[in-house]
């Protein structure tokens, strides 16, 4: 198990870094700005007051180290997907990752912004009260296929160093 832990760490670190990557090349190239982090920490923030749901986030009162707490929370994220992904396909594909799994994980993992970030956040079950949703959603899908190729090559690396 801690094995798993430390696999997933790696793994789902590294992941999340190609992710940002990917985002921070978005707003460089073609304007597209990324998510707020800060604005996820408030989110988070909120969660132990009961508040789960905002009509807008960017209008809730501000929480203390709301940036810290939500970046802290995207790469946490990063790393309890990897140990999904780790948990279902086992240690082999640790020790020879196959781009598949990595990829459809990181898909499939949009469902968490999709279903529960976005409504919690004000902006409705996956985008839909944005002004673009089409395109908020498309934005999130490339993140996450982001995240997918993250994991393979994330992995890929870790299995040449451990």
């Amino acid at each position: 198990m801690q094995a798993l832990w430390i696999d997933a760490l790696a793994i789902g670190v590294g992941a999340t870094a190609v992710m940002d990557v990917w985002a921070v090349a978005l707003k460089r190239f073609w304007c597209i700005p990324s998510l707020n982090y800060a604005m996820v920490g408030r989110w988070l923030g909120h969660l132990p007051r009961g508040t789960f749901s905002h009509t807008a986030i960017g209008q809730a009162a501000p929480v203390r180290d709301e940036a810290v707490l939500g970046w802290t929370a995207h790469y946490a994220i990063g790393v309890l997907f990897a140990a999904v992904l780790l948990a279902l396909a086992g240690q082999e594909w640790v020790e020879a990752p196959t781009f598949a799994p990595a990829l459809l994980a990181g898909v499939l993992s949009v469902a968490a912004p999709f279903c529960i970030l976005q409504p919690g956040m004000g902006a409705g079950l996956a985008a839909s009260k944005t002004p673009h949703p089409s395109a908020a959603r498309v934005r999130s899908l490339m993140a996450h296929t982001a995240f997918g190729i993250g994991l393979y090559l994330a992995a890929l690396l870790w299995s040449t160093i451990r």
